[in-house]
């Protein structure tokens, strides 16, 4: 449990069933697009039977379908992030830059924010060499291996970079994957010493990323910047040396015009 969960479940305005339905919607995902009933329990930690009770109640708002044995989101799960994506300035300012970057690097950009102890994504745009990863608005990334999880982290003290990466998982995305602890935080160190953080085919094979931090002028850090590449285009260093450039650009014009509250 997290420092956040474990202060909201001792509120008195806060309400268990709430979140225990919003917990069994962010189940599904572009790895478990659908589930059983008792793989929802085991996602989320909840006995069986008050999985079952969710998720009947979820499809009969028509929140989730089934077909008796797996369950699914419907459309109507998309009512949850427009109010989002339309009142927070935040997507809408930051697309163009994102758009700029795409184009001009003729990459994939993606902007994340650090939520709990994953990376969400907020914004993205695909470049003219479009990658297999699936990523879209919404999607979320593990901390420990991703390049924004790290350059989000990279910005953060050490006794809390230490708090996420011991709840992380350590799922072997790939053979390139970071193990433990120790490999992550060498990852961040790294970051900190350069002020960019890298993905190479950790979270999918073919697939390197660049990220930076993304700070206001006070130092307060907003969001990450990545932006990705096929690997059999480029090596690691002939990416840094083509298109970082544009990345730290795109920062500057981020953090210059998007307050990402």
């Amino acid at each position: 449990m997290s420092d956040a969960d474990e202060h909201r479940s001792h509120s008195r305005d806060f309400v268990a069933s709430l979140d225990k339905g919003l917990k069994i919607l962010l189940c599904f995902e572009r790895k478990h697009s659908k589930l059983t009933l008792a793989e929802v329990a085991r996602l989320t930690g909840f006995a069986p039977a008050t999985a079952r009770r969710f998720l009947m109640t979820l499809e009969a708002l028509d929140y989730l379908h089934s077909d008796g044995k797996r369950f699914w989101v419907t459309p109507r799960t998309l009512l949850l992030a427009r109010p989002y994506l339309v009142s927070r300035p935040a997507p809408q300012l930051a697309q163009p830059v994102l758009d700029t970057l795409a184009e001009r690097t003729r990459q994939s950009a993606s902007l994340g924010i650090l939520l709990d102890d994953e990376v969400l994504i907020i914004a993205r745009s695909t470049g003219r060499r479009t990658l297999s990863t699936g990523l879209a608005i919404g999607s979320r990334l593990p901390v420990y291996c991703s390049s924004l999880g790290r350059a989000l982290l990279s910005t953060l003290p050490q006794e809390a970079v230490m708090g996420h990466l011991a709840r992380a998982t350590f799922e072997p995305w790939t053979p390139h994957t970071s193990p433990d602890i120790a490999a992550a935080l060498d990852q961040v160190e790294r970051c900190r010493a350069h002020g960019w953080a890298e993905c190479d085919e950790e979270l999918e094979l073919g697939v390197r990323s660049i990220a930076v931090p993304i700070q206001n002028a006070s130092g307060k850090t907003l969001a990450a910047l990545s932006l990705s590449v096929r690997a059999e285009r480029m090596t690691m260093q002939a990416f840094q040396a083509a298109h970082l450039g544009a990345i730290h650009e795109a920062r500057r014009q981020l953090a210059a015009k998007v307050a990402f509250d």
